[in-house]
């Protein structure tokens, strides 16, 4: 498991479930309200700045998530995608990297085609069964309560990272 983790150059993220607690409030003008982990946000800057990409894939599109990858420096978005089969193929040809390169974290059946094709995935705590069973790694925390964060930490100490961005937090 180690050796798949060091080789993960790109994490893919659905949303819903995953960078949020699945919950969607609708505002009286039909806008939806996401609520994202600040602990999530920290967790993919630091995987970021060590060297590993980060993208979304997920079904719904949404003003809140465009915001939020803005403030992270998340710039490959594909959102609105009904077969994330095929969008996990076209990341694979537009990057250039193998799919033992790239891990996914899913938390439902729609995210399936992609974990399964992905060299390793994740789901988090709350996930159902069938997903836990596809997934490489559960996260002990369920979606939008720090399971992003562990997905991260997990990849950074496995490639000897962590005690490097721990050892700057306290100098």
């Amino acid at each position: 498991m180690k050796t798949k983790l060091q080789n993960i150059r790109l994490l893919l993220l659905d949303v819903d479930g995953v960078l949020t607690d699945g919950s969607i409030t609708y505002t009286d003008a039909g806008e939806q309200v996401k609520s994202f982990n600040s602990k999530d946000g920290l967790g993919l800057r630091l995987l970021m700045d060590a060297g590993v990409k980060v993208g979304i894939v997920t079904g719904r599109t949404s003003g809140a998530l465009l915001h939020r990858c803005a403030n992270l420096g998340i710039e490959m978005i594909f959102d609105g995608i009904k077969n994330k089969a095929e969008s996990f193929e076209a990341i694979v040809r537009n990057t250039g990297l193998a799919p033992e390169q790239i891990a996914f974290v899913g938390d439902d059946l729609m995210d399936l085609p992609a974990m399964t094709r992905a060299g390793l995935s994740f789901t988090v705590a709350d996930a159902p069964a069938e997903v836990k069973d596809a997934a490489d790694m559960t996260m002990n925390l369920p979606g939008g309560r720090g399971a992003v964060r562990q997905v991260c930490e997990t990849i950074l100490k496995a490639r000897g990272d962590w005690d490097r961005i721990i050892a700057r937090f306290l100098s």
